[in-house]
């Protein structure tokens, strides 16, 4: 007999899980740069935090998926959980001690762990047949709007009043590892294993393997422009948001503390109307969807050259936040769609390894472009970036089907 397949438990679970790992991702986003920085003392090399976090967030994106594939969701994202447990508590030692091999370290596991935590939509993606998935997606990554509110309440506090110095990191990163062992928890309740509904849902059987190869299966119709706008839209995204707390603090010559409420608000981009996003994908098609929401992130990284205060900041990187979550929805909805549960992880573990190299690249360049150039350079980059995509995507030829497609078996 089958076992009860328990959907909505589960996405409420996910959601949760999602819920503290944005909180967590806040404070990597707001301090990775600056803990870099305040330890090390390399000033000009201030990208180089978010581009450790994120090379270790593409090398582990595609063994985490293939992984996923061949043992199961759970498995893999409570072990990504461990990963960044250890990973915070790593670089909150570095932080109190003042060593920078600690705080790399660590820096990199909260990387490899952030990238199993963004491959909980795989098993989004396996709860809900090809009709209702973009919407099924959506419901697991809306957890994330309640981080918005539980990074800034949980981290503000640690940060307000106090001299912006290495060992001032230590408690929020203790903080964020807590954080984590409340994610692997959660993970460890959800039961079946998504895969496994994923399995009843298209017919196939637990015991399947795929023998279709990576390269067969970006040659399907409709991958390729999915690949490409999931991969810019989170690379962009990724690399602007790790270098918004330095942005903040050194070039707006804001408080520490205020950069909570910015990455709050890009947080709430990111998830507060996805309901309504995966809603609107699976009934405009997917093309549309992916073309929208990188148009919506270019005109919110343009918008970053006139921005001063807090509240234009916030409004710029809540809509940088919408863009990305537009194409990442209908992104992940296209490739789960032309993909069966035994390829599924490792496709999309594909598009982050790509996404995460990108996104690690420009925040490497794009650190060096802000200490040289100045705001402007990171704000007409992205400008460019997000839009280049549109030349292939909108052609007719690289098209995938306009609505929601019957599973690969």
């Amino acid at each position: 007999m089958e076992p009860a397949l328990h959907v909505r438990r589960n996405t409420v679970l996910l959601a949760a899980v999602m819920a503290v790992n944005s909180a967590v991702l806040q404070l990597v986003a707001a301090v990775s740069s600056l803990t870099f920085v305040l330890v090390t003392g390399f000033e000009a090399l201030l990208g180089l935090g978010p581009a450790i976090f994120l090379t270790a967030s593409a090398l582990t994106a595609l063994p985490a998926g293939r992984m996923m594939d061949r043992v199961g969701r759970v498995p893999v994202i409570a072990a990504g959980f461990s990963l960044g447990t250890l990973g915070c508590l790593l670089t909150a030692l570095g932080t109190r001690t003042d060593s920078a091999p600690a705080v790399i370290a660590g820096i990199a596991l909260v990387g490899s762990s952030g990238a199993v935590a963004l491959l909980v939509r795989t098993a989004a993606g396996d709860m809900y047949p090809p009709e209702r998935r973009a919407r099924g997606i959506s419901f697991v990554l809306f957890g994330a709007v309640f981080g918005a509110i539980l990074g800034p309440a949980v981290f503000g506090p640690l940060f307000a009043g106090k001299e912006l110095e290495a060992d001032a990191l230590t408690v929020p990163w203790l903080a964020a590892a807590l954080l984590s062992v409340v994610a692997l928890v959660l993970a460890l309740l959800v039961r079946p294993d998504p895969k496994r509904i994923g399995e009843l849902i298209s017919g196939s059987g637990p015991t399947e393997r795929a023998t279709t190869s990576l390269a067969q299966i970006v040659r399907r119709p409709g991958v390729v422009p999915a690949l490409l706008a999931g991969f810019v839209s989170l690379g962009v995204m990724a690399s602007l948001m790790n270098l918004t707390g330095y942005v903040v603090v050194d070039h707006q010559h804001h408080d520490q503390s205020d950069v909570f409420p910015i990455i709050g608000a890009h947080v709430l981009g990111m998830y507060a109307l996805i309901l309504v996003v995966g809603a609107l994908v699976d009934r405009i098609g997917r093309t549309p969807s992916l073309a929208g929401g990188l148009v919506v992130m270019a005109a919110s990284c343009a918008g970053l050259v006139w921005a001063e205060s807090v509240i234009a900041t916030a409004i710029l990187l809540f809509g940088l936040g919408l863009g990305w979550n537009i194409s990442f929805v209908a992104a992940t909805a296209q490739l789960a769609d032309l993909t069966s549960p035994a390829e599924r992880g490792k496709l999309l573990g594909l598009n982050d390894l790509c996404a995460a190299l990108f996104a690690a690249s420009l925040a490497l360049l794009g650190g060096i472009a802000l200490e040289s150039i100045g705001v402007a350079s990171l704000a007409l980059g992205g400008l460019v970036i997000s839009l280049l995509p549109l030349l292939l995507i909108l052609r007719p030829s690289f098209r995938g089907p306009a609505a929601a497609p019957r599973s690969y078996p």
